[in-house]
């Protein structure tokens, strides 16, 4: 086997986990000819073919199955020493990347966000709200604010708050009761997020009402239930701030839902995620309410 080029290990692990040479290109941020090119280079380097090609997209070979495992060893070492370097870093500068949801980023982030900026000015923090679960592990992110707990060993992890959930119209909506939701058209989860407690307390609630909309944002739902389009189960801090609709008072609240906070052990001592960590936690409760 001819050497090859380190480098082009994290291209093979990115085609093998997204299966297309541009969802790859996306997670790693070469366009997919590139993708194409290096993956080229790595299979006349290794002298086998690592995927078939197929209609529906790659698919590792056996000598691709055998590489995927030894690549993935190396991966979590490499990552490991970068976490070890980077929880050693003393200074209260350098880079964050915090994944949250986009209502979550926009209400109670920023507002934290805003205060770090003033306090540690050399923090510099990247915001992920697209749907996806980074990982920890792989440095995807260094620091998770979600719904669902972490089971990870590796993550540390705490509640960080419990947020409260209405039932929103525009004013017009509130006026008389809305009873079994007959005559009312909803905005609720898309149906990859069909089973979140919300969906199931306002269909449960509101049979007689119609499904008119479909968003996994919260933001279009604030939005849309602002335009008339329906009513929309919110977490408070949004729908309560959100201009143009209010909360409607029913006999029962919807679910609430518990937020969690996450990070690598390995980054436990480093001093701006600690910073930030320690501010989510003494400010996001009374931002929440």
């Amino acid at each position: 086997m001819a050497p090859f080029e380190w480098s082009d290990l994290p291209i093979f692990l990115a085609i093998a986990r997204e299966g297309t040479l541009g969802a790859a290109g996306r997670r790693v941020g070469q366009s997919q000819p590139t993708m194409g090119r290096r993956l080229k280079a790595l299979e006349a380097a290794i002298g086998a073919a690592l995927f078939q090609r197929t209609a529906d997209g790659f698919v590792l070979t056996d000598e691709g199955q055998t590489l995927l495992a030894h690549a993935e060893r190396m991966e979590t070492e490499s990552l490991a020493l970068l976490r070890a370097l980077s929880g050693s870093d003393a200074a209260l500068a350098g880079e964050l990347r915090v994944s949250c949801s986009d209502w979550f980023a926009r209400v109670l982030l920023a507002p934290v966000l805003a205060e770090l900026a003033e306090l540690h000015p050399a923090v510099v923090v990247e915001t992920l709200t697209d749907p996806r679960i980074y990982s920890l592990a792989r440095r995807e992110a260094d620091l998770v604010v979600r719904m669902v707990p972490f089971s990870e060993a590796e993550v540390l992890a705490r509640r960080l708050v419990t947020i409260s959930y209405g039932l929103y119209g525009r004013p017009e909506d509130c006026i008389e009761p809305i009873g079994d939701g007959a005559g009312h058209a909803l905005v609720v989860m898309d149906t990859a997020f069909g089973g979140m407690p919300d969906v199931g307390w306002i269909t449960r609630r509101l049979p007689g009402a119609r499904i008119a909309s479909r968003s996994n944002s919260r933001e279009v739902q604030a939005q849309l239930c602002a335009l008339g389009a329906g009513l929309a189960v919110l977490p408070r801090p949004l729908g309560d701030a959100a201009p143009g609709i209010q909360r409607i008072e029913l006999d029962e609240d919807p679910p609430s839902r518990t937020q969690w906070l996450g990070y690598h052990r390995d980054l436990r001592r480093l001093p701006r995620l600690r910073a930030l960590a320690d501010l989510l936690i003494a400010r996001i409760p009374t931002l929440a309410y």
